[in-house]
């Protein structure tokens, strides 16, 4: 068990974990901000010995900024229709999850793909489900604001009705001087999503009980189970789910301060395998519908898989609901769907990652597995009154 365990630990490092050991539990950034102001310090709170997010040099980190954010983050009054906010589609309670298999935008409008966690998003090499472009928490702010295709939040292009609505409000007044003291005009989208993306950024999650045993040297932390099943997830020989959910964030390779060199992986589970030349629905192919190239149709970002016990159900277009589905999918090396127009066998398409290759898997293996993915809830996350909403009363 021991020689296990150090394998393990051996596989978080490689797989693009690296975690430095002169980091951090209480460490500040820089208090500055171009054009000279002066903003507080700002105060991580990340447990040893997990590393912080890289920063911009362009949003430095302080806790006016942040408070700014959770505000707007919380706020109905940054959607078309005055009643939706990023909180909608990301609920605290389900690691910023929403329940739904598809997200809904405030004009109706049913997404082609599920809300994805916001759980250690400030250290994802890149953003949403399929796009390797949109690498920045303030760039991607401005899609569910302003995007069309789909709408999400659905404000008008120019974002002046939204800042007029946010000006007038005392509340913001305060936090907008507080957060951005050397611009003489702070009320702007761009210092929006400075302020939405320094909160995103403080969205950590590292105090699972699979931390405490893992890292934190508390052998009775997880059950018995969830150790066998972490033996499971771990072998390449059996489940090999570390494949693409490696690391410590158990979602591939990640960026941190230090490091922000790496690039997200997009994989084809053998979700689908539909007739035709596209093998996956024409609605959502994943990364082909950027790249265009055959070999990229089905290629979605493997998200985190911290917290996936709350964020059912599953996949990108939330086609499965079960963790135990999930475990039975990969077992089989991919789905089938006897009959329909999404009729096919997912283990036979020809572009899915070899990493997806099936695997003999016994009743108590699937609930070992479970048992293990179950471990990763970080119940102090889920109910942090730190990501909490502020309003104390709808704004």
């Amino acid at each position: 068990m021991r020689r296990g365990g150090a394998s393990i630990a051996a596989l978080l490092l490689l797989l693009g974990a690296v975690i430095t050991t002169s980091v951090i539990t209480t460490a500040t950034t820089a208090p500055t901000r171009g054009g000279g102001g002066a903003v507080a310090p700002f105060v991580w709170d990340i447990p040893a010995p997990f590393p912080r997010p890289p920063v911009p040099h362009d949003n430095p980190m302080s806790s006016h900024t942040v408070e700014l954010g959770r505000h707007l983050f919380y706020d109905t009054r940054l959607s078309g229709n005055g009643r939706q906010s990023c909180a909608t589609c990301h609920r605290q309670e389900l690691a910023f999850t929403d329940g739904r298999a598809r997200a809904v935008g405030s004009t109706g409008m049913m997404h082609p793909r599920g809300s994805m966690s916001l759980a250690n998003i400030g250290y994802a090499p890149a953003l949403t489900w399929a796009d390797p472009r949109v690498t920045a928490l303030e760039e991607q702010a401005l899609v569910p604001m302003f995007g069309t295709s789909p709408v999400e939040l659905g404000l008008d292009p120019d974002g002046a009705s939204l800042l007029q609505r946010v000006r007038a409000d005392d509340v913001y007044q305060r936090l907008f001087a507080q957060a951005f003291p050397a611009d003489s005009a702070p009320f702007s989208v761009t210092n929006i999503v400075r302020a939405l993306g320094a909160f995103e950024r403080t969205l950590v999650s590292m105090r699972s009980p699979y931390d405490r045993y893992r890292y934190g040297r508390d052998r009775n932390a997880i059950s018995e189970s969830a150790k066998r099943g972490e033996m499971i997830f771990f072998s390449g020989q059996r489940g090999g789910c570390f494949q693409c959910h490696g690391g410590w964030n158990f979602s591939g390779a990640v960026r941190y301060d230090g490091d922000t060199t790496v690039s997200a992986g997009f994989f084809n589970t053998g979700l689908y395998n539909v007739a035709g030349a596209v093998s996956y629905p024409s609605s959502n192919t994943g990364l082909h519908a950027i790249t265009g190239r055959i070999e990229d149709v089905g290629r979605f970002r493997a998200p985190t898989l911290r917290n996936i016990a709350v964020t059912a159900p599953y996949m990108h277009d939330g086609s499965i609901a079960t963790l135990e589905a999930v475990v039975d999918h990969y077992a089989a090396g991919g789905r089938t769907i006897a009959s329909g127009p999404q009729a096919g066998v997912g283990r036979d398409n020809r572009y899915k990652s070899p990493s997806v290759h099936g695997f003999v898997l016994t009743g108590t293996d699937r609930q070992d597995l479970v048992a293990f993915l179950e471990a990763l809830t970080d119940s102090v996350f889920l109910r942090n009154p730190a990501f909490a909403n502020p309003w104390p009363h709808e704004p």
